[in-house]
């Protein structure tokens, strides 16, 4: 193919319009969402849903667990952190119940946040659970053991058989109590907690 004048005039024409085109992009202003820095103070309310169960009995200190932002958390009309966001907490402290004796404890603490792409390390004051007190209901179970061991023994044997008949009764009522006296803290997924901020922490936020 053989270029005329008029063929260079063409590529020469469209060379000088895409250099044109380019120098015009380059120093055109460029729009850009300005960044806020916003500082949550300490006790803010952190609201969040547990992604997965945790429990006392099978959950160990040192666990991490997963969880999401259930309420969005805003400063001077502007969203810090929004509802959705990505939370990683650690398990502080998990001791399973006893049978008779030792309450169950689950204690737990967030780590991190995630906004907008950046993570955020938070430290929070621990949320702790304490299982119930075992004393109450294994007096029960071990004194309603012994009265119906009496009541056993008296119908069998008079009042001989009521002095042997209590100790055999209470040795059935511990055994009951020991069987069923657990009382461990479970947290199934989906469950609300929260959390507050022990110290402040400082989110980059676009305004």
């Amino acid at each position: 193919m053989i270029l005329t004048k008029r063929h260079y005039l063409m590529i020469g024409g469209a060379v000088i319009l895409a250099v044109a085109l380019g120098v015009a992009a380059a120093t055109l202003p460029k729009y850009t969402h300005p960044v806020v820095s916003l500082t949550m103070p300490e006790s803010t309310p952190i609201h969040v849903t547990l992604d997965q169960s945790l429990s006392s009995r099978q959950s160990r200190s040192g666990d991490h667990f997963e969880a999401t932002v259930s309420e969005p958390i805003t400063l001077q009309d502007k969203t810090v952190i929004p509802q959705g966001a990505h939370v990683t907490g650690l398990v502080v402290d998990a001791r399973p119940s006893g049978r008779l004796r030792g309450r169950a404890r689950l204690q737990l603490a967030l780590q991190s946040v995630d906004v907008n792409g950046t993570t955020y390390d938070i430290r929070t004051a621990a949320s702790t659970r304490t299982g119930g007190s075992h004393k109450k209901r294994n007096i029960g179970w071990i004194a309603g053991g012994a009265g119906g061991g009496a009541l056993i023994g008296a119908l069998a044997g008079g009042g001989k058989g009521a002095l042997i008949g209590g100790p055999v009764g209470a040795g059935a009522g511990t055994a009951v109590a020991f069987m069923t006296g657990q009382k461990d803290i479970t947290l199934p997924a989906e469950s609300q907690l929260t959390f507050k901020l022990a110290e402040p922490v400082t989110i980059d936020v676009r305004s």
